[in-house]
């Protein structure tokens, strides 16, 4: 399941971690023809309207294994009322059905209006994720710049498929998706407002854009990415570039302009306009805007040991490590960004409001093979011209901005722990010999693990694709279900045997997996409810008091945020929990070993993201055991 982290705000959930598909999803080769995404897309069918009777009922059902039952019986007398013949919820649900004939998607604009213009925490750590890959092999400056030359030629690589429109087209469960995010994700970025942010995508324009930006010692270059005669810079080619860049950036002491996009969205938005107030600061904004990615080349990390590399590698992706490392520089409006260690640590971070995990991913896998590749090693024949530095002119009230944008980012840095882990036991190889979801299995680990520390159980998020249908972006997967309750609370019962806790674990699988595929089939609640809510605002009506009910806020309350990436890569994405008490749980299943990252705030004292990570451990092995000990009758 592709999944993606959502808060609670105003009533409605905020998505800020990552989403992505929930099976893992196989290109298969198509007819390679210019302008088939535009046929292709408009093959694809609509986003239905559930069932009113159906939501509420499931809405119930969910409420179950995380309400209190005095709570629950209001709620059910509360959607009673809404539901009831010629009742609100019977007018909204004519509303958002109109809307759905008159629109393409009657989910997708108000869903990234909702979920991240109108969110106004940092992107960062609340909203964009990191992506962790294996450690590369180099160690120093020329051999960050020689692989960083290769992956911008096979970001390059993969951008001709996009312009070319001969990206295969992906399949789930034999059904086409929606191709529409990966023209998305090149040549676009956020631009923060005082009330409400937008994304700008310049891809389609009338002269799109040829060069990415690079940020080396928080200094912002442009580098053009074409030849005179309209090929892409070879890898060679780019190397000498980057060193030019590299060695006409070595002071250390400039201001870091990049920190800024770290900031509160009303804050940075003031400083949005301050900065743009002079003219020399608005093109170099507007380059940056522009440029196809962002290239992170970083500087030293704090020093760490070979336990704790990776979770030292995740926080480099999230979010720099704050003021003293690494948070200068970068632009995190940016849609993607490239982050390219002298270690050898490399990654990327990407802002969530223009797509889904799974461009990035499939980007990313694209990119890291490309990278494996022999050198093609040849000279450039002509003359390159030198890449353009951008300046900022730095007055004192930007500066001002400046230090509290520092401030902030280390404060928040400090207050967020992040542990990646690897699990070496098993990976899918287990639950498949069971006959079981790889994902519902995970799914229900997390669900013991949590049960095992707190006695209790949470609102747990997972998204849903829903790229099935045309501009389909997720709904949630609401991975904690009365058949989980069941299975956790018995599984260290003494009093329970072992053939109950099997009947169990396979009943609540089994559930995790019908609910997962009623998500992808436009069946699932959370958006649905979401859309009444919307219809209700835009016809100026009253909010109907299902909304107002301390059920539904706990029902938004993600306390697991979690999400599955598959990849072909052996990395880990990473994105912070949702809420002040809450995890971000990230996993990328292999075959024999599942890499995970976990993420808690230090400020709250019920949380430890090192205490879940262990539990999840000690409950994947349990899980196994159990099943290897306890023989199933033949049928």
């Amino acid at each position: 399941m592709w999944g993606i982290c959502s808060r609670t705000m105003v009533g409605m959930a905020k998505p800020c971690g990552l989403m992505k598909p929930c099976h893992l999803v196989k290109p298969v080769s198509v007819t390679r023809v210019t302008g088939r995404y535009l046929t292709h897309q408009k093959g694809l069918p609509g986003l239905p309207v559930p069932p009113l009777q159906q939501t509420c009922e499931r809405y119930i059902s969910a409420l179950e294994p995380i309400v209190e039952v005095d709570e629950l019986k209001r709620t059910k007398e509360l959607v009673n009322e809404f539901k009831k013949a010629g009742g609100v919820g019977e007018r909204l649900q004519r509303g958002l059905e109109k809307r759905a004939r008159n629109t393409e998607n009657w989910l997708s604009e108000w869903w990234v209006q909702v979920a991240y213009f109108d969110y106004r925490l940092p992107v960062v750590v609340h909203s964009s994720p990191g992506l962790v890959l294996p450690r590369m092999n180099f160690s120093d400056k020329q051999g960050q710049i020689r692989f960083a030359a290769k992956l911008i030629a096979g970001v390059l690589d993969f951008k001709t498929m996009i312009d070319n429109e001969t990206l295969p087209v992906e399949y789930m469960g034999g059904k086409p998706l929606c191709m529409n995010q990966y023209y998305k994700v090149l040549s676009s970025c956020r631009i923060p407002g005082l009330k409400r942010d937008s994304v700008v995508n310049h891809a389609k324009s009338s002269r799109p854009p040829k060069h990415i930006t690079v940020v080396h010692n928080f200094q912002f270059f442009v580098l053009e990415m074409y030849n005179s005669d309209g090929t892409p810079l070879t890898a060679d080619q780019l190397c000498v570039q980057l060193e030019r860049i590299c060695s006409s950036s070595l002071q250390t002491n400039m201001e870091p302009v990049g920190i800024l996009t770290t900031q509160h969205r009303d804050s940075w938005g003031k400083a949005y306009v301050n900065l743009n107030k002079d003219k020399t600061n608005k093109e170099s904004v507007s380059a940056i805007q522009r440029s196809i990615f962002t290239l992170c080349l970083d500087g030293a990390m704090p020093p760490v040991s070979d336990e704790t590399d990776r979770s030292s590698a995740a926080v480099q992706m999230l979010h720099g490590g704050g003021s003293q490392w690494n948070s200068g520089n970068r632009w995190f409006d940016k849609t993607l960004q490239f982050i390219i260690g002298e270690d050898g640590t490399c990654g990327a971070n990407y802002e969530h409001a223009p797509a889904e995990g799974p461009p990035i991913v499939a980007l990313i896998d694209h990119v890291v093979e490309y990278t494996r590749k022999p050198d093609m090693m040849r000279s450039p024949m002509v003359p390159l011209p030198m890449p353009q530095k951008l300046h900022f002119n730095i007055t004192p009230e930007i500066k001002k901005d400046i230090e509290e944008a520092k401030h902030a980012m280390n404060i928040l840095a400090q207050d967020l722990e992040t542990r990646v882990i690897v699990f070496g036991q098993f990976g899918k190889n287990v639950p498949k010999a069971h006959k079981m979801s790889p994902d519902a299995f995970i799914q229900m680990a997390l669900q013991l693990a949590y049960y095992r520390l707190y006695q209790r159980c949470c609102a747990t998020y997972e998204s849903a694709s829903l790229r099935m249908f045309r501009l389909g972006r997720t709904d949630t997967i609401r991975s904690a279900s009365s058949a989980s309750a069941a299975f956790v609370k018995a599984f260290d019962d003494p009093s329970k045997q072992n053939t109950e806790k099997v009947d169990l674990m396979e009943k609540a699988v089994n559930t995790h997996r019908s609910y997962t595929n009623m998500a992808i089939s436009g069946q699932a609640i959370d958006r649905h409810l979401l859309g009444l809510k919307m219809v209700a605002i835009e016809e100026k009506v009253s909010i109907p008091d299902i909304y107002a009910d301390i059920a539904y806020t706990k029902a938004l309350n993600y306390k697991l945020s979690t999400s599955q990436v598959p990849s072909k890569t052996d990395c880990v994405m990473c994105f912070g929990p949702v809420a002040p008490n809450g995890f971000g749980v990230c996993y990328n299943p292999m075959n024999d070993h599942i890499n995970f990252a976990v993420s808690a705030f230090n400020t709250c004292k019920e949380t430890n993201a090192a205490h879940l990570a262990q539990a999840v451990e000690g409950a994947l092995l349990d899980m196994r055991t159990l099943l290897e000990q306890t023989p199933r009758a033949k049928l």
